[in-house]
């Protein structure tokens, strides 16, 4: 395989395992980088940062935060709804290593062209959003945040906990044998979180269709599939917000009929207007 093929992907490994390793030394070691983890982290023993939609749910309990809680949140929205779009989820979250191993481990083993059994919408991540700030309100506790596997498997590598791995392996094998991209693609809240916050985020993936041989391979990679509708039919860019900004698409195209924009979407959208 080409470095080619494969240069966003490990790009994001070495983000996702970097930001890891940051919090593990800022916990055991004392380390001023990177301190806390992602429900709410300082950065150089100055920035706050702090997960948007963990604060939305200690709102709906009542709570009270701290000014720098919601400079933190503030940061986060910013950065994700101007820049990164999604990318929390290919470029952050450690969950998306499960998940990834999944999808590949599925596309390995063909189950993919065996019978589609179980299909489940997309649009469940959102309902769940609503159900966490509904039980957090009724419970006094941040509902997703007990429970979120993010939360499980960020904690457990920092700190070292090793309490609530029995959900992560479920994740894997709910990806890898019921339904592709289940669990990042259909279920979770805080992916639905940042896709309605990076909805107008200027970072996007440009199709280019003069250049695509219409053979298909992002659409196989890409873990939000639908999201490349546009692939040999029209040359915009992925302006639908489930995109994660992975670069898997891109990787994978050996035709340069991929690569990301910036500022695409808005001249776009400012056309189709007029």
């Amino acid at each position: 395989m080409k470095f080619s093929n494969i240069k966003y992907l490990i790009l994001r490994r070495v983000v996702q395992l970097g930001l890891l390793f940051l919090y593990f030394t800022g916990n055991v070691w004392g380390w001023k980088i990177l301190q806390g983890d992602l429900s709410t982290s300082l950065l150089f023993n100055k920035v706050p940062l702090s997960d948007p939609f963990a604060l939305l749910q200690i709102f709906a309990t009542g709570a009270i935060v701290g000014t720098n809680v919601l400079i933190g949140a503030l940061i986060i929205v910013l950065f994700y709804g101007i820049i990164g779009g999604r990318a929390f989820c290919s470029w952050v979250c450690p969950v998306n290593l499960v998940t990834d191993a999944a999808a590949w481990l599925r596309r390995k083993l063909l189950i993919d062209k065996i019978e589609r059994k179980v299909w489940i919408s997309r649009n469940i991540r959102y309902y769940m959003i609503i159900i966490a700030l509904i039980v957090s309100a009724i419970s006094g506790l941040a509902a997703f945040e007990v429970i979120s596997p993010i939360t499980i498997l960020n904690r457990n590598i920092i700190f070292g906990i090793g309490s609530g791995l029995g959900f992560i392996v479920a994740i894997f094998l709910f990806d890898l044998f019921v339904v592709k991209n289940g669990w990042c693609g259909h279920i979770c809240p805080l992916g639905g979180v940042h896709s309605i916050i990076g909805k107008y985020s200027l970072f996007r993936v440009k199709h280019t269709s003069e250049n695509c041989t219409l053979c298909m391979k992002c659409r196989v990679v890409c873990p939000e599939s639908q999201v490349l509708h546009m692939i040999g039919k029209k040359s915009i860019t992925v302006n639908d917000i489930e995109c994660t900004n992975c670069g898997r698409c891109i990787d994978i195209c050996d035709d340069d009929a991929l690569g990301f924009t910036v500022g695409k979407y808005i001249k776009e959208n400012n056309k189709e207007s007029k």
